[in-house]
């Protein structure tokens, strides 16, 4: 790995120690949010995301500690947060711009997810993304205690793995990504390949959410780790699901993430939320249709992809405007970044012209909403819709999804589900189409539109029944238990050291 990538002042692994936490979590956010109210006290709300709603239950029954960043610049607060140890990591405004929006959303984003826009390669971006990995590896040394099990999370921190292991040999480490893996091809484009598949190799485990994605990575990781032997790095050899580092085994598996689908069927069941989606049917105008899109304004998403397909079914009268509404909720997204503000603008041209064509006075056939949506705000917009529109170009899972499956204790509705998501594999019962034709997305939207009622219980049940039965819980127990499984106790610098008996069977993970 090239100098910038090492962690210097290595020194023993007792320098290192000062925390005592036994499960530690390393995420590039914090797990609350920080609100300053209108009088100026600072309020720290909890993070509605699914990797807190997994992860807080097993942090809260031990010892533990998330390193994480506020989100906000120059920020150094740490939480005071009931059972749970904060060490906030701060970012300065530059280091923003360079680690966050520049090499992990400009480079990274778009090569994993299969270039739909150029990434973009800049030497500065790749050192500050080497200075705030190091940052977050020192933060997640000093805060594991003894023999400690440390999970990083994401494409923000991929060389946090090998850091970590160099500053603290005695811990157990596994990472997860939470985008797809991109096909080799692809990632051979980056400058830093070699340092980032060296990085990951740190870690104990290596989760992804597909057998794909982990099958690309033990290529990279013979292709690119074993050319370093000649640079003076420890030789790499590599079968399915097993990477052998020198005398580190370095397990590869396919762990799909969830949802918390338990608690989202219950509040979907509630009475406020159900009198919430007939209000929404109602505000509507109560069609005979209601489309739902629901994402956050990204380019990988296919927003544009479901409106063409709307405006050309509209066109051909294959879907009625005088009985169909579709609602898209947008959330803001990296709003200073050029491609994001053409494609938004693109978006609203195109809501624009279905409008103007189809719409009748007091009813427009699309409702566009550039903003967040609160919670159950968004459960009730599940509970009302009648198809669920989740058409990304390319996505790791797309959660979504199942949150939408979730929510229909009724059997009701019905889902149309790119091919290119991660949720494709599980989601079968779906209407799967391929987001880049334009004729199989709407014939997959005509098909749920017009399913009766028979079929659409049909495909509903058997959809729910993979969602409420693998949940995040489950998924998050999976992969630690292996990860548990995959090393040993002994403190010292061969910790991890699995010797893969002839008659062993590696796996890509109990959930591939």
């Amino acid at each position: 790995m090239a100098d910038s990538a090492e962690v210097p002042n290595g020194g023993s692994t007792a320098n290192h120690i000062s925390g005592d936490a036994q499960f530690v979590v390393v995420a590039n956010r914090l797990p609350v949010d920080k609100e300053v109210l209108p009088d100026g006290s600072v309020h720290w709300k909890r993070s509605p995301g699914g990797l807190v709603t997994a992860l807080e239950p097993i942090l809260r029954q031990q010892t533990g500690a998330w390193v994480g960043w506020s989100g906000i610049a120059d920020s150094d607060d740490n939480p005071d947060i009931p059972g749970v140890e904060i060490h906030a990591v701060p970012l300065s405004a530059q280091e923003i711009a360079e680690y966050y929006e520049g090499f992990s959303n400009a480079t990274l984003w778009p090569l994993y997810h299969d270039v739909i826009v150029k990434p973009e390669y800049h030497r500065e971006w790749w050192n500050t993304y080497v200075e705030v990995n190091r940052r977050f590896a020192e933060a997640a040394a000093k805060a594991a205690g003894p023999g400690a099990t440390v999970w990083v999370q994401d494409y923000q921190l991929q060389l946090v793995p090998k850091m970590l292991r160099m500053l603290r040999p005695d811990l157990k480490i596994g990472f997860f990504l939470h985008i797809p893996f991109p096909p080799v091809e692809l990632f051979m484009q980056n400058p830093w390949r070699t340092e980032i598949v060296e990085g990951l190799l740190g870690a104990d485990l290596i989760g992804f959410h597909l057998p794909g994605g982990a099958q690309n990575f033990l290529y990279l990781a013979r292709r690119l780790a074993g050319q370093a032997t000649s640079k003076g790095t420890v030789g790499v050899r590599s079968r399915f699901g097993v990477v052998q580092v020198g005398f580190r085994t370095v397990r590869v598996g396919a762990f799909p993430i969830s949802i918390d689908s338990g608690e989202l069927d219950r509040k979907a069941r509630s009475k406020e939320v159900r009198k919430r989606a007939a209000e929404i049917r109602k505000e509507l105008g109560n069609p005979k249709t209601i489309l739902l899109g629901v994402d956050r304004l990204d380019y990988t998403k296919g927003i544009d992809v479901r409106l063409k397909a709307v405006s050309e079914l509209l066109a051909e009268k294959r879907i009625d405007p005088a009985e169909t509404v579709m609602v898209q909720l947008a959330t803001p997204s990296r709003e200073r970044v050029d491609s994001y503000v053409k494609m938004r603008a693109g978006i609203e041209q195109l809501v624009g012209n279905i409008n103007g064509s189809y719409s009748s006075v007091g009813q427009p056939v699309v409702e566009y909403l550039h903003r967040p949506i609160p919670r159950d705000d968004l459960i009730a917009f599940f509970v009302a819709a009648d198809v669920m529109l989740v058409t990304p170009m390319r996505d790791g899972m797309n959660l979504v999804a199942k949150e939408y499956v979730a929510c229909r204790s009724d059997l009701g509705g019905a889902l149309v589900l790119s091919e290119f998501t991660g949720a494709a594999a599980e989601l079968r019962s779906a209407y799967q189409a391929n987001p880049y034709d334009l004729e199989g997305v709407k014939d997959a939207i005509e098909e749920a539109v017009h399913q009766n009622a028979h079929e659409g219980r049909r495909r509903m049940r058997a959809l729910r029944r993979q969602v409420l039965t693998h949940d995040v819980t489950k998924w998050a127990q999976s992969f630690l238990g292996t990860l548990a499984a995959t090393t040993e106790t002994a403190s010292d610098a061969n910790r991890g050291v699995h010797l893969v008996e002839s008659n062993e069977q590696p796996t890509d993970g109990p959930d591939a």
